[in-house]
């Protein structure tokens, strides 16, 4: 291969440093999510008691079977995976298919110490990384003459991350990203998966086309009601057939995709467009007869955005709350202000406003705030004191 490059992803990320936390629980099935106040507040109360984590006896942690409400799992470790649960599915729906798994709430800050700390050891290589979110990375392995040498320095890489954190990832060595990443997903976890041209056609196109990243759940019924239902059939069928259901420049993209055809380049730097928090509730609440605990959820989700924003250096000029009633039915109201701001007081103001502005007349489920128009935060901090406008 010409080119070279690593997709990096590590493994069951969030449930391994639990597990570091936990040791016990490395042979139990874990899920990670639904970080309501009482699954909080009861492992505090274990860590209270015992003292040090290791030492909470397995027995004493909160069962999945116990839940109530319709949090989502952010993660689950391999052993819970081997009943059927992953990320992205209902605690409840979960909960049916392996009742005894522990349930733990997420712990981001953590999550996100470790992010840092795996990241670090890649920085090392010196070599053009693209960071993909909290934990995954691609690599142009520009050093690498050949893919023996790039194996090579794969293997290092997960031997460096699990010697410094105790971790483990997968890696997947391509031409280009979109293969790298479908290579990294094929032999989880601790995978080095090589993936060349020449072998799309037996390792990807038997592949449900829900695999191919790009491609959501909605583009996949639309490409199974066509009957295209593995990613070979889409790159061997009618372009015109897609065009007429997708467009014909998405069109292009699905069957190039399909084919492993990529050209994408690296990108080191990115500015963020936006940044939002939002939050399911753990039961519908109503906007009168639950109005401060309303009130409490959305200052918390402001006051963690507006920390979002300082993290990146970051300051919006604009702000939208989005609300989702018991009846699925989702609103936005936006605000756009003259002055920038990251104050999570400003933000919470700001906020209210939209929020005053959205219809009321039936219980809640879904609460978010996102902030856009963002721009660098200046080096004075005067500027993100100031309260702004209200509006422009």
């Amino acid at each position: 291969m010409a080119r070279i490059v690593a997709h990096l992803d590590m493994d069951a990320f969030f449930a391994s440093v639990e597990l570091l936390r936990y040791p016990q629980l490395r042979s139990e099935p874990v899920v990670i999510g639904g970080r309501s106040a009482a699954s909080i507040e009861n492992l505090s109360g274990l860590l209270r008691e015992h003292k040090a984590a290791e030492s909470i006896p397995v027995q004493a942690f909160t069962q999945l079977s116990s839940y109530r409400g319709r949090g989502v799992i952010t993660t689950a470790t391999y052993p819970a995976r081997a009943f059927g649960v992953g990320s992205g599915m209902g605690l409840m729906r979960a909960a049916r298919l392996c009742p005894q798994a522990i349930l733990l709430p997420a712990d981001f800050e953590q999550y996100r110490a470790y992010a840092h700390r795996f990241k670090a050891i890649i920085a090392r290589l010196g070599l053009p990384v693209e960071d993909r979110g909290i934990d995954e990375v691609y690599i142009e392995l520009r050093s690498c003459q050949n893919l023996f040498e790039a194996q090579i320095l794969a293997r290092k890489l997960q031997v460096e991350i699990r010697k410094e954190l105790g971790l483990s990832c997968s890696i997947g060595l391509a031409p280009n990203k979109l293969l790298a990443k479908l290579a990294s997903d094929l032999d989880k976890p601790c995978g080095l998966t090589v993936l060349p041209h020449e072998a799309v056609a037996e390792r990807i196109w038997p592949l449900p086309v829900i695999r191919l990243h790009g491609i959501g759940p909605r583009s996949a019924e639309r490409l199974e009601a066509l009957g295209i239902h593995r990613i070979g059939e889409l790159a061997r069928s009618d372009q015109t057939l897609l065009a007429g259901v997708f467009g014909a420049r998405l069109a292009a993209w699905l069957q190039a995709a399909a084919m492993g055809l990529d050209d994408r380049p690296i990108v080191e730097h990115t500015e963020p467009v936006s940044m939002s928090r939002e939050t399911t509730l753990d039961r519908d609440m109503h906007p009168v007869l639950d109005r401060e605990a309303l009130g409490a959820i959305f200052t918390a989700l402001c006051k963690r955005l507006a920390e979002d924003l300082r993290a990146k250096n970051r300051m919006c000029r604009a702000l939208s709350v989005k609300l989702r009633n018991d009846q699925f039915m989702t609103t936005t109201r936006d605000l756009s202000f003259a002055e920038p701001t990251d104050d999570a007081q400003s933000i919470r103001r700001l906020a209210g406003h939209c929020l005053r502005r959205l219809p009321m007349g039936r219980r809640i489920r879904l609460l978010g705030v996102r902030a856009s128009r963002l721009v660098a935060r200046p080096d004075a901090k005067a500027i993100s004191s100031r309260r702004p406008s209200d509006c422009s």
